[in-house]
């Protein structure tokens, strides 16, 4: 019997993100990459999602891709048999973090869209990631999506609530995990997750930043698959 699993990226990520963890997941698991890039408010994302996705499906987003899924949570709870967050805040923006945003949209509008910056990629990886593939996979990515999806979605985020709220109505068999060494969304807003939902199994991936998906694949592919046995 196959698990429909729905995958949800993050913030300027495509179906790369994902490739690794669905390749190891094996032949019992059907996954399928949300398009996040359309919509400029994580409500439309979630319902765009919605639309498309299985009547029954397992849940994983990174980061942005988390946001998205505790909307899905709120909009259609009886539709997700698994729910996992990576490396993902239920918090909204403060005002520093807004004031960052926008001030890379502006930057966009004014035409200086450079993708993954040097600077930026030092936060989304591990040191030692760095100067390898991983590296040029990201930056490749977000080169991909681009500066229109990326004010999206940034819009998107800036104006999302506060999930933590509703994180105890959150039933289903949940995994939280984040990279040991994230500095974008650190490990204690990970840990807030976890200790909100009940039951919820919290794990940290060694050797990675922001991007353990990516960085350490073979190490959520296994927490995933207790997840989904679960």
């Amino acid at each position: 019997m196959t698990t429909s699993l729905v995958l949800l990226p993050g913030l300027i990520c495509d179906e790369r993100l994902w490739r690794d963890v669905t390749a190891g997941l094996g032949s019992d698991i059907e996954p399928v990459v949300a398009d996040l890039t359309r919509d400029d408010s994580i409500s439309a994302m979630a319902n765009r999602t919605l639309a498309s996705a299985p009547a029954r499906f397992a849940l994983a987003g990174l980061s942005m891709g988390g946001y998205v899924a505790f909307e899905i949570m709120r909009q259609a709870p009886e539709r997700v048999t698994h729910l996992a967050l990576f490396d993902t805040s239920a918090r909204s923006d403060d005002e520093d973090r807004k004031a960052t945003r926008r001030k890379g949209i502006e930057s966009v509008r004014l035409g200086r869209f450079i993708g993954v910056s040097k600077g930026l990629l030092a936060s989304l990886v591990a040191p030692q990631h760095l100067r390898t593939p991983v590296a040029a996979d990201v930056q490749a990515m977000s080169e991909r999506v681009g500066p229109e999806a990326y004010m999206r979605q940034q819009t998107a985020i800036l104006g999302r609530i506060d999930s933590r709220p509703t994180l105890g109505t959150i039933t289903v068999p949940t995994l939280v995990g984040v990279g040991e060494s994230d500095r974008m969304i650190p490990p204690e807003l990970s840990r807030e997750i976890a200790e909100g939902i009940a039951g919820a199994q919290f794990v940290t991936f060694a050797d990675s930043a922001h991007l353990p998906t990516m960085e350490n694949p073979q190490a959520v592919v296994a927490a995933m698959r207790d997840w989904l046995a679960r």
